[in-house]
């Protein structure tokens, strides 16, 4: 695991104890901190009990003063939450994993980390710079928001690049993480039940760049407006900013895994990572013709009968789900298309440019009356509820050719417990198809 000597006899609270929360307790108690540790689940709870040193007991009943953080999982809101009122008023910082692990650096093998953030396409694009560097031979691992908590892991030797993938709540806890290759990918409305506006949003990816050293490289998607006011910020670093504007061509024929005007721009992102750490023009292209992409994100899961099915569960806004529908855009076949959850907007304008390829939509879940008013005289439309629904509906309609994408434009919590459990019930279905 990865751990720092200057945590050692210190006291810490830690609020949440999933994966990284638990990983989080484990490394702090290996150099002898002060760790009470806390979650609402009891099984979590039986969870960190067993560790030496670590107390489990609920810190909102304790004075938090002297503490030297309070730690908490993501998914804590830190605008509504009172234990972390508690600690900004008891002058505690509130902190998360990724801090610790900046706190950390120091001791570490010298290495490089690149940090990504934006509202969509940071996990595939986190996926494929860890790719390339691996197929370069360069040691590497990736954390954050994917794969395992950095904190969890082993430390790389020298000469490795740490790659993270960062949320916004991830940001919010973070405080000193200066990456030697930063990417913003771009900014749309989302989480805003977390935030005081977009602006405020928008501000939480920016403080990437605000933790940054200035000679450090910075590599940002210009194609919103929230993301070309970060970079007209930046426009003092010259030759250590690299903007990525929307619609550049690429030839993506020799990348199976990165279709669609999106993956265009997580592979120009990708590409300036890579370059900036030194990686060869060979070794970039062997990268990125060999990426398999991610589960859940335009996946093609089946095909039957000369149906193609595909998951885009990963989309839960209209945002993520445009350029999948784009990416059909220039093929053959019609598109049908499941769309539907829990929404975070009334709308799906930013899918409208797109309409013409679809040639029936299947709402489902509690957006699905809000999207079929919306898309009612400008696509087929069918209100059908639930996703096997969907499904059944979509295989009787579509012909040799045509493709059923789940690229749903809302979240999955009314339904399903996460996007992950919706994608993988999406296959099951396809699967048991005749």
């Amino acid at each position: 695991m990865i751990t720092s000597r200057t945590w050692a006899n210190k006291r810490y609270a830690v609020l949440g104890l999933a994966r990284s929360g638990l990983a989080t307790v484990r490394a702090l108690a290996a150099v002898g901190a002060h760790v009470v540790a806390w979650d609402a689940s009891p099984a979590a709870r039986a969870e960190a009990e067993p560790i030496d040193g670590v107390v489990v007991h609920d810190p909102a009943q304790l004075r938090l003063g002297g503490a030297a953080g309070l730690v908490v999982t993501p998914g804590v809101p830190l605008n509504t939450h009172p234990l972390a009122a508690m600690a900004r008023d008891a002058g505690v910082p509130v902190i998360g994993d990724i801090e610790l692990f900046a706190q950390a650096r120091a001791e570490l093998p010298a290495h490089k980390v690149v940090g990504i953030t934006g509202t969509n396409g940071k996990s595939t694009t986190t996926a494929l710079v860890h790719h390339i560097l691996t197929t370069a031979g360069v040691p590497t691992l990736m954390g954050g928001n994917i794969g395992l908590p950095i904190l969890a892991q082993k430390p790389l030797l020298a000469g490795g690049v740490y790659v993270l993938e960062l949320s916004s709540y991830q940001l919010d806890l973070t405080q000193s993480l200066d990456c030697e290759v930063a990417v913003l990918l771009n900014v749309t409305p989302d989480h805003l039940d977390r935030y005081d506006g977009f602006e405020a949003y928008a501000a939480s990816k920016a403080r990437l760049f605000a933790m940054q050293s200035a000679g450090h490289e910075a590599v940002i998607g210009i194609g919103d407006i929230a993301s070309a006011k970060i970079a007209r910020g930046l426009a003092g670093r010259a030759e250590h900013l690299t903007k990525i504007a929307p619609g550049v061509c690429l030839d993506q024929r020799k990348w199976p895994a990165l279709q669609g005007p999106h993956n265009a721009q997580n592979a120009l992102a990708a590409i300036a990572v890579a370059k900036a750490l030194g990686v060869a023009e060979q070794d970039i292209d062997r990268g990125l013709a060999s990426f398999a992409g991610l589960p859940h994100r335009m996946e093609r899961v089946a095909t039957r009968r000369g149906v193609a099915f595909v998951d885009d569960s990963k989309a839960t806004n209209p945002e993520s789900t445009a350029p999948a529908l784009a990416a059909f855009a220039e093929g053959n076949g019609r598109v049908h298309w499941i769309v539907g959850g829990r929404a975070k907007g009334d709308d799906l304008d930013a899918c409208a440019p797109h309409f013409g390829r679809i040639a029936r939509a299947y709402t489902i879940g509690e957006a699905g009356a809000v999207f079929a008013r919306a898309l009612a005289g400008k696509v087929p439309v069918e209100e059908v509820g639930t996703l096997d629904n969907a499904v059944t509906s979509a295989v009787a309609n579509a012909t040799q050719g045509d493709t059923v994408l789940l690229s749903p434009a809302a979240a999955s919590f009314d339904q399903f417990r996460d996007y992950e459990e919706r994608g993988n019930t999406f296959r099951r279905l396809v699967e048991a198809l005749p």
